[in-house]
């Protein structure tokens, strides 16, 4: 992305950004706590998480900045093997029926995905950087042999969209091209809880993603008509939901990220949840990097944002922490004195990955 800007307006551009950030978390944290004062709910869940984004955003600004290739490809590695090692992601008890943590694999591989695609963008070697191409494209493999199927379909996509990345030199147009996706999946999931949808795709997906699912949803959107403003309190699903005292092992949760803010904080809830989306984009969007790294980033934070609308990802740490690490590596600025190194340096022949 070119701009005809001086380097002082672009810079307190990126302060306008980095401090809407920080107005966007602090207000999620807070109005976690006023619901969950009026409402007699446990915010701490909804503090932890946006705890781990912001450290993991701080310290992918700080290891961006210095070591723009390992420390992706570090945390590609430490997440392939957190997701191998620590199959359920938490520690204590697991509760695998009926949903499971399918989707916390699944967000944490296409995390890695992303962040070995970024490291291969903003390598100089043409042999390092098919090296960790490679990495991307067995990170994508073995997420089909941890039997996670959308895990595989996001990882696969996160690394085309990285391929197709190369070819774009406007990077406005892939970061809107993203939004919509954003936007189509929060609408089909609202449609789906609202029984909104034609009664012959309503049954193909809830096919796919379970009765058990579609019922919390509807819960989920039951209690958020009914609560509007407020919402039920943080982590008060569980008690109010039909559905979910109905089963004998239950997690608590609605299985969408979406509907979860709904219920538990109301329309505010959810309205801070789509302005950190919009934030993130738009640090991506002002961001000094390459575009091929911030598209790849900004691919794998939607594969993420889409896996979390159908499911828990972000009640897992380690998926909170590893969203924050990808932002913060593909928003780092160089270090004082030193100037981003122009896009073609960073892209191999042929704007591509691959020769």
């Amino acid at each position: 992305m070119t701009s005809d800007a001086g380097p002082g307006e672009i810079s307190e551009r990126r302060n306008v950004s980095d401090a809407a950030g920080v107005v966007v978390l602090g207000a999620c944290a807070a109005w976690s706590l006023i619901t969950a004062t009026v409402r007699e709910g446990r915010p701490e869940g909804v503090l932890l998480a946006v705890l781990a984004v912001a450290a993991g955003y701080a310290a992918g600004r700080i290891c961006g900045a210095l070591l723009p290739v390992a420390t992706p490809c570090a945390g590609a590695l430490a997440g392939l093997g957190l997701a191998v090692a620590v199959p359920h992601l938490a520690p204590g008890p697991q509760i695998v029926a009926p949903l499971g943590h399918s989707g916390a694999t699944a967000a944490l591989l296409t995390l890695c995905v992303g962040a070995a695609c970024c490291a291969a963008w903003s390598a100089g070697s043409p042999t390092l950087r098919h090296v960790l191409v490679a990495l991307a494209a067995g990170i994508t493999v073995a997420a089909a042999f941890l039997s996670s199927t959308s895990g595989f379909v996001t990882c696969t996509a996160v690394l085309l969209c990285s391929l197709a990345a190369g070819r774009m030199t406007h990077r406005g147009l892939g970061i809107a091209g993203l939004a919509l996706a954003a936007v189509l999946v929060t609408g089909m999931t609202w449609a789906v809880a609202g029984n909104a949808l034609p009664d012959g795709l309503t049954a193909s997906l809830e096919g796919q993603l379970t009765p058990h699912r579609i019922g919390l949803w509807r819960d989920a959107l039951h209690l958020a008509h009914r609560n509007a403003a407020l919402g039920v309190g943080p982590e008060r699903f569980g008690e109010l939901s039909s559905t979910a005292n109905r089963t004998l092992l239950s997690d608590g949760k609605p299985h969408s990220a979406l509907l979860q803010q709904a219920a538990e904080q109301g329309v505010v809830g959810v309205v801070l949840l789509a302005a950190s989306f919009c934030w993130v984009l738009h640090a991506l969007w002002r961001s000094p990097r390459p575009t091929p790294v911030v598209l790849t980033a900004g691919a794998a934070l939607t594969a993420l944002a889409a896996i979390a609308t159908v499911g828990n990802a972000l009640s897992f740490t380690a998926v909170s922490v590893g969203a924050g690490l990808l932002a913060g590596l593909a928003t780092a600025r160089p270090l004082p004195g030193e100037s981003p190194r122009p896009e073609a340096d960073v892209r191999p022949r042929g704007d591509r990955l691959t020769p």
